[in-house]
């Protein structure tokens, strides 16, 4: 007799297989767990046959209504972090990045950084009737990013801010006490009890006056769309830190200087021009010519390191600003998606000079940047 638990592993298994000719289960959907498959056929189908029977097969249509509808259905039967792998995939497989210009199928579809992506790729083809419905899915995922990301940038940047700027006369509020006990332990009294610290720690007051200059250089050909939506958020956080000097430029063959829009994020992102070219060589002579304190300056290039430029002078610019003293970061990706393609040449190129290459997640990012900002080695992750 079929229990519970052998029908409910069928029906899984019928979901996943489509129903087609040889999938074996014998089970038949309906009500809710229909709908599911047809909504799975609509993308996963293989679209190169006549449908026959149960057979699934691709098919969404090319009109908007359809396909706002279809969006519907999958918020309505799966979880946000399904519906957003499912928007990408109709994108990519069916072509649907041109609908996205109607109002209509924008408000349907579930905000995420990919979709912000596709849609900054859009750029001037986008009609004025739908720049409205896309600045409000970017304002939407740039406003989740923010209360994701902020606080523990804020908190972790300021430490390392305060550590960097520590001196040996404190005043009383400024006193380190862990560090102050730790270098006079051996003036220990055990008789009372306690230390006599001979020699104070303490922070100094980094939030009177600007000390550390950061500047982000980010490639913004088609490939880094999750990169620069995740690069124009922290921009705006750092921006927003008193203690730092934050710059952000953007670039592919050209170079765009975007810090004066720092204050709102979306307004960076509607500054950007995703696809094209890259020159990575002009975008770090235009970072090198801005940096006025090499020593108190952190230069983030964020890109997949596909120079078109003039390679051996991309290099010789690493080279020439971390010989200034200018800390200097290569991160191949900043986004949740795994480790990227990119050039391995240049990576170990860059490696040669004293700047490992690598991808960094929105999380490690702010810690990241305080190792940066203390002069320390990098937490790189273990990609092994």
């Amino acid at each position: 007799m079929t229990t519970d638990a052998a029908r409910e592993r069928l029906r899984r298994w019928r979901l996943v297989l489509g129903g087609e000719e040889a999938e074996g289960t014998g089970c038949a959907l309906s009500g809710r767990d229909a709908a599911m498959d047809g909504a799975l056929s609509a993308l996963y189908g293989t679209g190169d046959k006549p449908r026959a029977g149960r057979e699934r097969a691709a098919g969404l249509g090319a009109s908007a209504p359809s396909v706002a509808r279809w969006l519907g259905d999958i918020r309505t039967y799966f979880p946000s972090s399904v519906v957003q792998v499912m928007q990408r995939d109709a994108i990519d497989r069916l072509g649907l990045a041109t609908l996205l210009l109607e109002p209509e199928m924008l408000e349907a579809a579930e905000p995420d950084v990919h979709l912000v992506g596709t849609l900054l790729s859009l750029g001037k083809a986008m009609p004025e009737t739908t720049k409205e419905s896309a600045r409000a899915v970017v304002h939407k995922v740039v406003e989740d990013l923010e209360k994701r990301l902020a606080t523990r940038t804020r908190a972790a940047l300021t430490g390392a801010l305060d550590r960097s700027a520590r001196v040996s006369r404190p005043r009383h509020h400024d006193i380190d006490w862990n560090r102050t006990i730790a270098a006079n332990l051996r003036h220990f009294l055990p008789e009372y009890g306690t230390v006599v610290p001979e020699r104070l720690v303490g922070y100094g007051r980094a939030s009177r006056s600007v000390k550390k200059e950061i500047v982000l250089c980010v490639d913004q050909s088609g490939s880094m769309a999750a990169s620069v939506v995740h690069a124009a958020v922290f921009g705006a956080v750092l921006a927003s830190m008193r203690s730092v000097d934050t710059r952000l430029v953007v670039f592919d063959t050209a170079v765009v200087d975007l810090t004066d829009q720092l204050d709102d994020p979306v307004d960076v992102l509607f500054g950007t021009r995703l696809g094209g070219g890259t020159d990575i060589n002009r975008a770090l002579a235009y970072c090198q010519s801005r940096i006025t304190r090499p020593a108190e300056t952190v230069v983030v290039l964020i890109s997949d390191l596909y120079e078109g430029g003039i390679r051996q002078e991309m290099l010789q610019r690493v080279a020439a600003m971390k010989a200034s003293g200018a800390q200097f970061v290569a991160l191949l990706a900043l986004s949740d998606e795994g480790a990227p393609a990119y050039d391995r040449e240049h990576a170990a190129a860059l490696g040669a000079l004293g700047v490992p290459a690598f991808a960094c997640t929105p999380d490690l990012f702010p810690e990241v940047m305080a190792a940066a900002i203390e002069k320390r080695p990098l937490p790189i992750p273990d990609v092994g």
